[in-house]
């Protein structure tokens, strides 16, 4: 039942979903995922030949956008898991706490659920393969700052803005408008990034999920900070964040990393 579903949800994506949708956009979780997988320990490789086979990570790394279009309603429930919406918090124990208080799914809950779920071997194959999928794309969106926005302005999206000329607004210029800039294939990027040692990568894979999302919680609030809206920004927004958004990409595939190469 879950396979036909699945299935049935890619096809309708291919037709009705557009890429300014995705978090990260398709390039960006690809990437995410691609720096994750090269970064695997052997017993994780292993144990997800037994899930995915010799499928890449950076497959399904678009999935749970695409079944955003799946019109019987199957997955609406988690449309709320992508994001969490803290007002600014100016250290991480005020951050924590407001993150912890939160009623409901989020981000947050659903990649503590998702890993729990992928580790479970009295779960079914398919059972552990959907939760691999959402692992796989939530813990992208953790590292896209926006993901960690302000419920007032849905995470940025109601902040209009141009760029370069074009009609936009924050949340999508950091979804992919940013890296669709760099004009890398996702192997690419994931190649001109993934150039640290096995100390410095250790050192990115430290802290907790709590801290994490603080990590982009902050960068989100310096993105509220700078911008402003309606304004056309080009090369000199470039500029200023390019290695931020760089940043976020590898750390998010080496964070990525470090949870599957722990519950798997």
């Amino acid at each position: 039942m879950i396979r036909n579903l699945v299935v049935k949800g890619l096809a309708v994506a291919a037709l009705m979903v557009s890429a300014q949708s995705f978090a990260w956009g398709t390039t960006g979780h690809r990437v995410i995922a691609e720096v994750a997988e090269n970064n695997l320990k052997p017993s994780a490789r292993h144990q997800l030949k037994k899930l995915i086979g010799n499928q890449k990570l950076a497959y399904w790394a678009n999935w749970p956008d695409f079944i955003k279009s799946d019109t019987t309603g199957h997955w609406k429930h988690a449309d709320v898991w992508h994001y969490v919406n803290i007002a600014p918090q100016s250290n991480f124990q005020s951050f924590e706490k407001a993150l912890r208080e939160q009623k409901g799914p989020s981000l947050y809950t659903e990649i503590k659920t998702t890993s729990e779920k992928l580790s479970n071997r009295n779960l079914s194959k398919e059972e552990r393969e959907i939760n691999l999928r959402f692992l796989i794309h939530l813990m992208g969106d953790l590292s896209q700052p926006m993901h960690t926005g302000r419920a007032e302005d849905l995470g940025g999206n109601l902040i209009k803005l141009k760029f370069f000329g074009d009609n936009t607004n924050l949340h999508s210029l950091w979804d992919g408008k940013l890296v669709d800039h760099n004009k890398y294939s996702y192997t690419e990027y994931a190649r001109v990034l993934d150039v640290l040692s096995k100390k410095e990568k250790k050192d990115i894979m430290k802290g907790s999920l709590e801290e994490w999302l603080y990590d982009s919680h902050q960068i989100a609030n310096s993105l509220y900070s700078y911008t402003e809206p309606a304004k056309n920004y080009s090369y000199d927004y470039v500029y200023r964040f390019q290695s931020t958004l760089e940043r976020q990409l590898y750390y998010g595939g080496l964070r990525l990393a470090k949870v599957l190469n722990e519950v798997l």
